[in-house]
C-alpha cells in the first residue's frame, strides 16, 4: 500500500501517538517508541513497523517546517509528500493547549553542563539529501519559531562557545602547538557578536580559523539560522570561515563542523526581509 493511500483516520492517530511521545519528552518523562508502536499498528490498516516509523519521520519534517522542536530520534523526513500530513499537525499544534509552555520550556531551557571528551567529540557532517536540495521553500512558522528562539537562547549559545573554546584549546595542545591554543580569543564574548563569527581560533600553521559556534539540544538535522553579516563574512573569508555545529546538547553533546560559505554548504532559505521606503 502507497504512502499516500493513508486515511484521514490513520493519519489522525498515528499524528496524536507522535505527539503523546513529544510532550512526554518535552516533560523530560521516559517512555519507549516500541511499546507505542505496537499499541499503535492494530489501529492502522495492516501498515508495517517501517511504515509507522517513516511516518513519525515525516511528521518530524513538517514540525521543522513550522519551527517547532521535534522527537530526537525520528530524524525528519524531507522526501515524503505531506500535503495531508501538514494540515492534521497543524491542527494539532492548534488544538492542544499543553503545546505552547512546552515548547517555549525546551527554547528556554538550559542543560546542566557536560563533560565532553574532546576526543571523540567531532563527527562528519551530515550530507544533505538530494531531496532537500531540490525542494522550493517550506519554511511557514506559526507565530513564534521555537527552534529559532531556542538558538537565540544567549545562555544556551554560551554554554556552546565555552565548549569550543575549550576544544580549540585542546586541538592545538594535543598538535604540539601550545602557544596558538593560548591565542585562541572568545571575540563574540569579549568584543560583541558583530563580527561575524564567535571565536578566532588558529590552524597548526598559525593562520586565523574564524568559527562561528551553533547549539542546538536537538538532533543534528535541525536547522540552524545565521545573519546576513555572518554570510557575507563566509563569502569574504571563506578559506577561514567555520561553522562548528553543535548538537543533542542535553544529551551526548556531538559536534560537526562546516568550512567554507554558508550558501556552498547547505541550502539556504529567506526568513526575514527588511523593507526601507
Amino acid at each position: 500500500m502507497a504512502f499516500d493511500d493513508w486515511t484521514d483516520e490513520e493519519v489522525e492517530l498515528t499524528v496524536a501517538d507522535y505527539f503523546l511521545m513529544l510532550k512526554e519528552e518535552l516533560a523530560g518523562i521516559s517512555y519507549n517508541k516500541t511499546s507505542h508502536r505496537n499499541a499503535l499498528l492494530p489501529l492502522l490498516r495492516g501498515r508495517t513497523a517501517g511504515a509507522v516509523e517513516f511516518k513519525h519521520q515525516n511528521i518530524s519534517a513538517v514540525l521543522v517546517d513550522l519551527g517547532l522542536p521535534f522527537i530526537r530520534g525520528y530524524k525528519p523526513l524531507f522526501n515524503i509528500q505531506k500535503s495531508k500530513l501538514n494540515g492534521i499537525v497543524a491542527r494539532q499544534v492548534d488544538q492542544d493547549m499543553a503545546l505552547p509552555s512546552l515548547f517555549k520550556g525546551f527554547s528556554e531551557s538550559l542543560p546542566a553542563p557536560k563533560s565532553v571528551d574532546f576526543s571523540q567529540w567531532v563527527v562528519p557532517a551530515p550530507d544533505t539529501p538530494e531531496s532537500l536540495k531540490r525542494i522550493t521553500t517550506n519554511w511557514q512558522p506559526r507565530r513564534i519559531n521555537y527552534l529559532e528562539r531556542e538558538q537565540a537562547n544567549a545562555l544556551l549559545g554560551a554554554r556552546g562557545e565555552e565548549l569550543v573554546v575549550a576544544y580549540e584549546r585542546y586541538r592545538l595542545s594535543q598538535a604540539g602547538k601550545a602557544a596558538l591554543a593560548d591565542q585562541v580569543e572568545w571575540v563574540s564574548r569579549d568584543q560583541g557578536d558583530g563580527l561575524g563569527f564567535d571565536i578566532l581560533s588558529r590552524e597548526i600553521n598559525g593562520r586565523d580559523r574564524l568559527i562561528e559556534v551553533k547549539t542546538t539540544k536537538l538532533a543534528k538535522e535541525t536547522p540552524f539560522f545565521f545573519s546576513a553579516r555572518e554570510l557575507d563574512c563566509s563569502i569574504a573569508k571563506e578559506d577561514q570561515y567555520h561553522v562548528y555545529r553543535i548538537y543533542d546538547l542535553q544529551r551526548t553533546a556531538n559536534m560537526f563542523i562546516l568550512q567554507g560559505r554558508y550558501d556552498r554548504f547547505c541550502r539556504i532559505e529567506p526568513v526575514n526581509y527588511v523593507g526601507r521606503v
